[in-house]
């Protein structure tokens, strides 16, 4: 074998060599494939479970629960089950015991109308339940269900002496909860259409100053109601952000934040109450309070002194007066008489 061969073998036989080398460092640099744990998927039946956070005296509706799968081996008799349970009948239903969300609901955990401590249930810590009783016109004709959240107008008509009577309507308080119209604590559905019946007493829950005010309220004219938005819940919270009267800790969870602003968003309001007077309806109505009489002075008698050949002394006048002297004698002159 030539030189010139020998070379182009050793030549040949260096770059193979680094090419392997090179290549067994490209794959020893380069991660193993990882095998990625398939996730199991649940076994086990369906339960109830909440779909928010169930504060006690919730009233229970359609959108508050729904249900999840759960391990069969972790499945109480006290659940509700998929299939055994039917759920409608759990609406209307009022929450006994704190719920967080996705805990499954216990039968010990819900009570339903006409059931012992029903009402005491649906009241918030500190509140109390009153009843008014309402109309047709009075009632918002029928469309007020438990739940809803209502203003409370007061109407009246304040009679003067002269026979006069000012007409005035006054929104006494705000945001008020319905618990329930009549004896029912639910709205009824047909064919998925709320039915809407009359009733003549509404149930309110309310704080004790709130329950003394309506019940004054009840003997001085006509209380009705007045059916509020869902919205302006969460404006009415925003003016009392701004506003400051409600201070949210800059240490608060979220969850600690959101429990806060729900209970001021359910918080009634007594205060910053407005009215309008027959005067604002109509030109022929009053916009003040009727005059009164004064009643007029009685005028005692002034016996005369020895020597005066005045006769009674008139009463004495009111206003500004000017005392003029002629002679020995003195009068008061009212301002503005001759």
């Amino acid at each position: 074998m030539d030189r010139k061969k020998l070379v182009l073998l050793l030549g040949a036989l260096v770059i193979a060599i680094a090419t392997a080398l090179a290549a067994r460092s490209m794959f020893a640099g380069a991660s193993a494939p990882r095998a990625e744990a398939a996730q199991p998927v649940p076994q086990g039946p369906k339960v109830l479970v909440a779909q928010r956070a169930l504060p006690t005296g919730t009233i229970i509706t359609a959108d508050a629960l729904g249900f999840q799968m759960w391990p069969e081996e972790l499945v109480q008799d006290a659940y509700f089950l998929d299939g055994e349970s039917d759920i409608t009948k759990l609406l209307g239903t009022v929450v006994r015991h704190p719920i967080t969300a996705g805990e499954p609901v216990t039968q010990g955990s819900l009570v339903s109308p006409g059931d012992s401590g029903f009402l005491a249930a649906a009241l918030g810590p500190g509140m109390r339940a009153v009843t008014v009783p309402v109309s047709a016109k009075t009632g918002v004709a029928g469309f007020v269900f438990p739940g809803d959240r209502v203003d409370l107008v007061l109407t009246q008509a304040v009679k003067g002496d002269d026979g006069q009577s000012l007409k005035a309507s006054e929104t006494i308080l705000r945001n008020l909860r319905v618990l329930a119209t009549d004896q029912s604590t639910t709205q009824e559905t047909v064919d998925g259409k709320t039915v809407v019946r009359a009733f003549r007493t509404v149930t309110l829950e309310v704080t004790p100053k709130i329950a003394e005010k309506v019940a004054v309220a009840q003997t001085i004219g006509t209380l009705s109601l007045s059916l509020r938005s869902i919205a302006d819940s969460q404006s009415e919270l925003e003016r009392a952000i701004a506003a400051g009267d409600i201070k949210v800790p800059d240490d608060a969870t979220p969850e600690e934040e959101e429990k806060l602003l729900a209970e001021a968003m359910a918080r009634p309001i007594d205060q910053g109450s407005t009215y309008v007077t027959g005067g604002d309806v109509s030109r022929f109505q009053r916009s003040s309070m009727p005059s009164t009489r004064p009643s007029a002075p009685t005028v005692a008698a002034v016996p005369r002194a020895i020597g005066d050949n005045r006769a009674d002394r008139a009463p004495a006048p009111s206003g500004p007066v000017v005392r003029v002297t002629r002679g020995k004698d003195t009068v008061e002159v009212p301002v503005g008489t001759k």
